[in-house]
C-alpha cells in the first residue's frame, strides 16, 4: 500500500495516491496540497502494467487531438503521467520497468509540460528516426526531432546511434535540432567523435539518465508548485 504524506512538512496523511490533485484537501498541519508518495517498485511495476494493458484505457498518459500527417498531436497529458513521474521519483531505478513506448509517451509529455506549443507522438513504425517533434512557434522559434531510446543500465548509445540521428535532421530540412533522450548513458568519448563534436549541443543535444531524470522531476514539482499557489 503505498503511504501518504504533506510534500513541504512530511505529516501522514489519510488520502489515497490515486486522487485527483484538484480534489486534495489542505495539509492540516501547514496548508500544503504538494503530497510525497511512498511507493514499493513492486507497485511501480504493477502500475506500469496497468497503464499499458488495454483494460487500462481510461488510465492513458496523454490525450490526443485530431491526428497529423506526422503521428498523434497531443492536447495534454492525464494524471497517470504526473504518477508515473512521482513514482520514478521514489525510485527511480523503476524506470527500467516502463515499456519502451510507454517512454516516447513521459517523453512527449514532458515536451508539452514544459511549454511547447505543439507536441506530436510520431507512429511506432515508419516514424524515420523521431519519436517526438516538439514545436514552439513565434519569435525565438524552434523544432525539435527526440529518439527515445529507453535502455537497460550498461546498455549504451552508440556513436552510430549518434551518427543516424544527425542524418535524420539533416533529412529534415525545417528542423532546428536533434535530440537523444535515454534512461541509459552514451558511449565513452562520443564526445570527441569528429563527426559529433561540432554539432554539441546547439544542433544535438544528448540526454542521459543523469540529466533527463532532473529534468522530468523538475516538471512534476512545478506542476505541484502551480497548484499550491493558486
Amino acid at each position: 500500500m503505498t503511504s501518504v504524506s504533506c510534500g513541504k512538512c512530511g505529516a501522514p496523511l489519510d488520502e489515497s495516491a490515486s486522487l485527483n490533485p484538484d480534489l486534495r484537501k489542505s495539509c492540516p498541519s501547514c496548508g500544503s496540497k504538494s503530497r510525497k508518495f511512498d511507493i514499493t517498485i513492486h507497485e511501480m511495476v504493477s502500475f506500469a502494467s496497468k497503464v499499458e494493458s488495454p483494460q487500462f484505457t481510461v488510465k492513458a498518459l496523454l490525450e490526443f487531438g485530431n491526428p497529423t500527417s506526422e503521428g498523434k498531436l497531443i492536447t495534454a497529458v492525464a494524471e497517470p503521467w504526473f504518477e508515473i513521474l512521482r513514482l520514478i521519483q521514489q525510485d527511480p531505478n523503476a524506470i527500467y520497468q516502463i515499456n519502451p513506448f510507454k517512454w516516447e509517451e513521459i517523453i512527449a509529455g514532458a515536451y508539452k509540460r514544459a511549454g511547447f506549443d505543439e507536441v506530436i507522438l510520431t507512429p511506432r513504425s515508419g516514424d524515420k528516426g523521431r519519436d517526438v517533434i516538439a514545436t514552439k512557434h513565434g519569435v525565438g522559434s524552434i523544432r525539435i526531432f527526440d529518439q527515445v531510446k529507453a535502455y537497460k543500465p550498461g546498455h549504451v548509445v552508440t556513436a552510430e546511434e549518434v551518427r543516424a540521428m544527425l542524418g535524420v535532421i539533416t533529412a529534415g530540412a525545417n528542423v532546428s535540432k536533434g535530440v537523444i533522450t535515454t534512461t541509459s548513458s552514451f558511449a565513452p568519448r562520443l564526445l570527441q567523435d569528429d563527426f559529433i563534436r561540432p554539432y554539441i549541443p546547439y544542433r544535438l543535444e544528448l540526454k542521459p539518465r543523469e540529466i533527463l531524470l532532473p529534468w522530468l522531476i523538475n516538471l512534476v514539482e512545478a506542476s505541484e508548485s502551480n497548484k499550491t499557489t493558486r
